[in-house]
């Protein structure tokens, strides 16, 4: 009958857990929504022209 303090335990650490979770979850980098998508958007664009480098790369090494 002392399960009682092993629940209460595990109720407190789950709570913990869950809270420094949600406290990750979001970064607050000072950017209103439409600078993050902005942001967003370029760093988007960056790694599709850096794909499509690479890609363009491998064709040529390929067409021998």
């Amino acid at each position: 009958m002392t399960r009682g303090n092993q629940r209460e335990l595990a109720r407190q650490k789950n709570a913990k857990k869950t809270s420094e979770q949600s406290k990750r979850k979001r970064k607050d980098d000072g950017l209103s929504a439409a600078a993050r998508k902005q942001r967003d958007a370029q760093i988007m664009q960056q790694k599709q022209k850096g794909n499509a480098d690479a890609r363009k790369g491998a064709e040529a090494g390929t067409s021998n």
